[in-house]
C-alpha cells in the first residue's frame, strides 16, 4: 500500500474505535435493531439520488449490503444492547482479520504472504490478551452474536474484495457500493424492530430520541459508515485483503483510549500489553507487505457485465 492509503486505512480504524464509544452512548432508550436501521437510512437518504450506482454487477452490491452491512450491525447492535462492553466489542470484531484472510484464501485464491499471517496471529494474541484482562462478565448469547458480527464483515470484505478484482472499482464506486449497498439493510432491520420489540416500543423511541441519539447516528452513519467504509471498499478494491483488514487491528486500541479520554475508563495493564502486541502485528503485517504482495492464484482478467 502507498503511504497515502495506509494513512487512510489508519484514520478509518481510528473512527471505527471511536464508533464502539458512540455506539454505547447513543443508544439508550433505543431498540438496537431500529438504532441501526437509522443508521443506514441516513447513509441511503440523500446519498443515492447523487452518488450514481458502482459499475459493478448487482450481487456484489446485495451481498455487500447483506453480509457487511445488515448481518455485520444487526449482530453487533443487539449484542452491546445484551451487555457487551463496547472495548470488548472492539477487540472481539477483529476476529475478522483471520476470517477474512481464510475466507479471501479459499475464495479468491489470495494467498497472503507468512509474515502477513504472523502479524495477524500476533494482532489475535493482543486481542486474547485484553479480553482475558477486562473484567466483567458478558452472557455467551452477547458473546457469540459478537462473533457472529466478525464473521458477517470477513464475508462482506471478501465480497468487496472481488467486486474490485472483477470491476476495477476506484473511490466513486466504492462510495457507490456502500451508499447503495444500504438500499437492502433499513427496511428489513425496521422489520426486526417491530416484530422483536414491538410497534409500541419502536414508536415511543421514536418520539423521545434524544440529542445523544442523533448525535450518535450521524457519527455512526456519516463518518463510521458512508465516509469510513466508502474508503474501506476502495482500498479492498485496490489491494489484497491481507494487505488492508490488519490495518483493522488499530481499531480496538483506538476504541480503548476513546473510552479512557471519553469515558474515564482507564485501560489495565493487560489492556496495555493486548494493544502493544496489536500494534506489533500490524506493524509486522505491514512490513511484509511492503515488501511482497500476497499472490494471486487466479484473477477474472475481464470486467463482467453489470447486468448480471
Amino acid at each position: 500500500m502507498t503511504n497515502r492509503d495506509s494513512i487512510l486505512a489508519a484514520l478509518v480504524a481510528t473512527v471505527w474505535g471511536v464508533n464502539f464509544v458512540v455506539i454505547d452512548w447513543g443508544m439508550h432508550g433505543v431498540p438496537p435493531l431500529l438504532f441501526a436501521a437509522l443508521r443506514f437510512a441516513v447513509i441511503l437518504v440523500p446519498a443515492i439520488f447523487f452518488v450514481r450506482k458502482p459499475d459493478v454487477p448487482w450481487r456484489f452490491i446485495v451481498g455487500v449490503g447483506v453480509f457487511m452491512s445488515l448481518g455485520q450491525f444487526s449482530f453487533l447492535y443487539v449484542s452491546i444492547a445484551l451487555g457487551m462492553p463496547p472495548g470488548l466489542a472492539a477487540l472481539m470484531m477483529q476476529a475478522q482479520v483471520i476470517f477474512t484472510m481464510l475466507i479471501a484464501a479459499g475464495a479468491l485464491r489470495e494467498i497472503p504472504a507468512s509474515a502477513q499471517f504472523v502479524g495477524a496471529i500476533l494482532g489475535s494474541i493482543g486481542l486474547a490478551v485484553v479480553a482475558v484482562g477486562r473484567e466483567g462478565h458478558v452472557t455467551l448469547l452477547a458473546f457469540v452474536l459478537c462473533l457472529l458480527a466478525a464473521l458477517s464483515w470477513a464475508v462482506g470484505n471478501v465480497i468487496s474484495r472481488a467486486s474490485g478484482i472483477r470491476g476495477g472499482v476506484g473511490f466513486r464506486d466504492g462510495l457507490g457500493i456502500t451508499v447503495w449497498s444500504a438500499l437492502v439493510v433499513p427496511v428489513p432491520l425496521l422489520a426486526l424492530s417491530l416484530l422483536f420489540d414491538g410497534p409500541a416500543a419502536v414508536g415511543q423511541a421514536l418520539l423521545s430520541f434524544s440529542w445523544e441519539s442523533v448525535v450518535s447516528t450521524a457519527y455512526s452513519a456519516l463518518l463510521s459508515g458512508l465516509a469510513g467504509y466508502a474508503i474501506f471498499n476502495t482500498l479492498l478494491a485496490k489491494y489484497p485483503s491481507s494487505a488492508v483488514v490488519p490495518w483493522v487491528l488499530l481499531a480496538p486500541v483506538a476504541g480503548i483510549a476513546a473510552a479512557w479520554i471519553l469515558l474515564g475508563e482507564q485501560p489495565n495493564a493487560a489492556e496495555m500489553l493486548g494493544g502493544a502486541t496489536m500494534l506489533l502485528g500490524l506493524f509486522v503485517a505491514q512490513r511484509a507487505g511492503s515488501r511482497r504482495t500476497p499472490v494471486i492464484l487466479a484473477v477474472p482478467p475481464q470486467r463482467e457485465p453489470v447486468a448480471d
